[in-house]
């Protein structure tokens, strides 16, 4: 090995030894530097009603929103509300754009090589979801039915994976052409996700209904890797407001079922 390169080496080795130096205390003090401040940025999703939108006095609102304010709360901060979008809001973290992800982040393996998750802290389903005088009540019912789902969405991959060739899987852009493919008799069925079917009950009160499970996803706060004391900070938290019964209090609030005994567990 030259001189040179060796130099360049040990240049590098000082320059990021530097550079922890610099970022290491801000990460060890990350809740309290949030309690100096006197705010916390929360990184939320304001276009995933119920979970996160905007009220008709545009402000957020929805599960999300109370339970980052409950979390505020604890912390004796005031909330800003960071909006989010699927893409951008684990870059708003690992950024610093945003302190913490109060966003219906679904636990995954890819996702856990970027961000810590906390225990759960709710879930969605997804089922197959039809009128109430479809005999559906198990896959193998759905032979020689259609089936609509929106493109590469999760109930798209969980009705993929288990429907037989038997099974006309109609996929739609989105999810309102899938909901109103249902509504208007272009398909008997369509998957979707609990959210999705609380909606449908709102328009059409006693004509739908769930007819089986087919996956859930659980979600999950996200943490900044680097920040231990904060995911202690938040699962402390979480378990507090469910043996409080404020947890449950909400997810019934705004989801109309109850509360998924493996949230926040």
């Amino acid at each position: 090995m030259t001189f040179k390169i060796l130099k360049s080496m040990l240049a590098g080795v000082v320059l990021f030894s530097a550079s922890l130096a610099i970022v290491q205390p801000a990460q060890a003090d990350a809740i309290s530097d949030i309690q100096g401040k006197g705010v916390i940025n929360i990184g939320m999703l304001v276009d995933f009603p119920p979970l996160g939108f905007i009220n008709a006095e545009n402000e957020p609102d929805g599960y999300d929103p109370d339970i980052g304010k409950l979390f505020a709360e604890k912390l004796g901060v005031d909330i800003n509300i960071v909006p989010v979008t699927g893409p951008n809001r684990i870059p708003y973290l690992l950024s610093g754009q945003a302190d913490i992800l109060i966003s219906s982040l679904a636990i995954t393996p890819e996702r856990a090589e970027k961000v810590d998750f906390t225990t759960p802290y709710a879930a969605v389903r997804v089922g197959i979801f039809g009128g109430v005088d479809v005999p559906v009540t198990k896959v193998e019912d759905l032979d020689g039915r259609a089936v609509g789902v929106t493109r590469a969405s999760g109930q798209d991959v969980s009705l993929t994976a288990i429907a037989s060739d038997a099974v006309e899987i109609r996929r739609f852009d989105d999810d309102v052409s899938a909901v109103q493919a249902l509504l208007s008799g272009q398909v008997e069925l369509i998957g979707v996700s609990n959210i999705g079917m609380k909606q449908i009950h709102e328009m059409r009160p006693g004509q739908y209904e769930e007819k089986f499970e087919m996956n859930r996803f659980i979600l999950a706060l996200g943490i900044h890797p680097d920040q231990p004391e904060m995911m202690d900070y938040a699962n402390t938290f979480l378990a507090e407001i469910e043996a409080s019964g404020q947890l449950p209090e909400i997810y019934e609030k705004w989801f109309a079922e109850p509360f998924p005994e493996f949230a926040a567990q």
